[in-house]
Formats: C-alpha cells, structure tokens, sequence
C-alpha cells in the first residue's frame, strides 16, 4: 500500500476555509503513499494555515505568489503545471469555483490550473447555503462538464453552526479517490473508442425542426472518462452548447443522416462504439425550403424513418464492441431487452426518463446494463461516475474477449 502514489507528482491547491486544516493531514497521507506533493495556497487559505506547516508536511516550499519576482522569472506557473501529473483542490471554496469555471487566472492556483494539462480533482467545503446556491450549482456543472471530478462534499454540522451539505470530503476519502483514479487511468490504454452524444435536429423549414431534449452530458461525460482512462476517442455530437472533452476529437453534425455517414466513415478505426446520442427516429419526408407560414388550418407533417444508426454498426462484418442506450418511459428493462436482442447489440444502457432529477437535461442519471443473459444495476449517480462505471465494465469485456 505503502508503494501504491510512489513517484506521483500532486500538487495541491488549498483555497480559503476553515477545512484548511484538513490538508494539512491530506499531504501527510500522500506523502506516506510515496506522492511527491507541491503545495500552492491561496491568500484566504493563509489565514487558516501557514505556509510553513504545509512546507514541513510536504518537503517543499510552499508557492502562493503569483508576482514572485524569482520564480516568475523562470516562469513559475508554468513549471508547476508541467510538474503536476494530477491536481488536487482541497479545500476548494465557492470563491474557487466560480474562478475556475470562468477560466479566471488572478492568482497563482488559478493561473496554473488553467495552464495545466493535468486531471483535476475538487473537494469543495463551504457552508450549506453557499453549496446549494444556484451560482455554485452552475460552476460546478460546467467544471463536470470538462471532466473536472468533485470528491464530496459530505453533510454534517458545520463551524458556522449550520447543518447541511459543504463539509470537505475527509483525506482518506480524498485520496481513496486518487488511488482508484491512478488505477483507472491507463486501464483503456492503446483502445480506440467512437461515442456519439446528443440529440440530432431535423429540419422542417429554415426556421423550425424536430429535435429532443437530450442535453448531452452523459455522452460527454463518457467521452472525458474515455480519454482520461487513456483511450483514443472520437466524439460525434449532435447540437449542443457544451466544451469538448480534454483529450477527445470532436466532430459536429446536426441531422440524424449527419450523423449516420459521421459514424460509419469512423467506425471502422475503432474497437469500441457507444451509440449515446439520442437519434431522432424520424424526419419530415419533404423539408420546405422556405419558412411555413401560420394559417388557421391544421398542419400535417409526413414522416419517414431515419436511419438505425447502431443497428447499422452491428450489422457490419468486422463490427467493434457495439453500446447502445435505451431511454425509456414504462417497462424499462422489457424494452431496452428487446433492444439489445432486436439489434444484436454487445451492452446496452438503459435509463429511466421522465422522472425528476435523472436523465435528459439532468447532471445525474441512473443506469441498468443489460447484456445478453445478464443485468447490472448501476446506483444514482452524477453522470460523470456513471461514465467511469460504464468505461470499466467495458474495459473488462473488452479483456475478456482478447480484443
């Protein structure tokens, strides 16, 4: 255990709280792991702990001064960016990830992690209030989003006397996390994986269209997993607002036939396709090219199928592992079943839709994996942990089968 961080290069940004303390014993049990730790604070965060507590801790000078005249020299921030093979925010206060999700770089942690190529990992503790902000619940999605991954917070009593969610995840929580995360890292090594994501948008006339509400998180966030599990991945999206996945090569498109031709033309480069994007089924047979004027009579519209995207792929001779979705809104299971045998699919993931708080246009969701003569249950989850799950049950097959 004691071999398991060695030769790791963390480094550590500790912002202002009073769960400062609580870094303190974080760098020590890093350390005890073998990790090399280079620990940067923030102003606010010298007000709980001084910088030679966490100097005798880690073995090195601590750094907070981004306008250091003898570091900046040699540009400092960017030494320590390429030092960090992983960084670690703990405590990270909202003041913290309201800068990191606007790309702030006023001071020295956040200048770095915005010049740092490395995976990030947060601990946010703030009071109760503060966390369930809808600011804070913004700037946290958009940092999940990038594949940033949020370790806590834990709900308990708080030093202001409050009681609720935004205590900091205890170390050994924190750095359980890492060491799993170390193990997963290069488990898709040298694997070529092709995802789709999003909804596809069907034009009716120049003005309106036929779409969905998927969002498009949940293909994203497997298309981030993917890469930071060492895979080479490609990502063809539908239209939505969100920022391409570190790591991942993006291809655009917007109607279902797009993303057809998108698929077809890349999947033979891959070993693995997981059809996540949420395909229109249909289309209007004759697209107006000119905008529909109202009138008081009924519109009807003709419709005609759209290609079967993932039924497409399994079909072809030399077929990768093929991953379908199956959202549906009664008799889950039966249905997603049906799916997985009607298009001889390898995994098929299905979730629930039409309940509150999972699935379209949610950041949690809930999955079953079916595959042929058997289930696994994932629990509610960010869509973010969801997408490491789904990735390693994939990996494991993907071993299994030589491939």
């Amino acid at each position: 255990m004691t071999e398991t961080l060695k030769g790791s290069r963390i480094l550590l940004g500790v912002s202002g709280g009073i769960a400062a303390y609580k870094a303190c014993e974080l760098t020590r049990g890093l350390r005890e792991l073998g990790a090399e730790v280079q620990v940067l604070m923030t102003v606010a965060a010298q007000q709980f702990v001084t910088p030679m507590t966490f100097q005798a801790l880690s073995g090195r000078p601590v750094r907070s001064d981004l306008w250091d005249p003898l570091a900046e020299a040699a540009m400092g921030h960017i030494e320590l960016a390429r030092f960090a093979e992983h960084m670690v925010i703990a405590p990270a206060s909202a003041d913290c990830l309201a800068r990191l999700a606007h790309g702030l770089a006023s001071d020295l942690l956040s200048t770095v992690c915005l010049a740092s190529a490395a995976p990030l990992s947060i601990a946010p503790a703030m009071n109760q209030q503060m966390w369930r902000h809808p600011a804070t619940k913004a700037n946290l999605a958009q940092l999940l989003q990038r594949g940033v991954r949020c370790i806590g917070p834990e709900t308990g009593a708080q030093a202001c006397g409050d009681h609720g969610p935004g205590r900091m995840a205890e170390p050994s929580q924190i750095i359980a996390d890492l060491l799993a995360q170390r193990a997963q890292a290069r488990v898709l090594a040298g694997r070529r994986i092709l995802i789709s994501a999003g909804p596809t948008y069907e034009d009716i006339d120049p003005a309106r269209f036929i779409g969905n509400r998927s969002s498009g998180r949940m293909g994203f966030a497997i298309a981030a997993a993917a890469a930071a599990m060492g895979a080479e991945t490609t990502l063809i999206a539908g239209p939505v607002a969100l920022a391409t996945p570190a790591g991942a090569r993006r291809i655009d498109v917007r109607s279902a036939a797009e993303m057809h031709a998108a698929v077809l033309s890349e999947v033979g480069a891959n070993e693995v396709f997981i059809a996540a994007a949420a395909v229109a089924d249909y289309r209007p047979s004759t697209p107006q090219s000119r905008k529909i004027k109202r009138t008081a009579q009924a519109l009807e519209l003709s419709l005609i199928p759209n290609p079967d995207i993932v039924a497409a792929v399994a079909a072809l001779p030399n077929r990768p592992l093929v991953v379908g979705f199956a959202a549906e809104t009664e008799d889950l299971l039966v249905h997603a079943r049906s799916k997985l045998e009607r298009k001889h699919l390898d995994l098929i993931c299905a979730n629930q839709i039409g309940v509150a708080g999972t699935g379209f246009e949610c950041d949690d969701n809930q999955l079953t994996l079916l595959w042929p003569g058997g289930e696994r249950a994932l629990a509610p989850a960010p869509k973010t942990e969801l997408a490491r799950a789904l990735l390693l049950e994939i990996a494991a097959r993907l071993a299994q089968r030589g491939r």
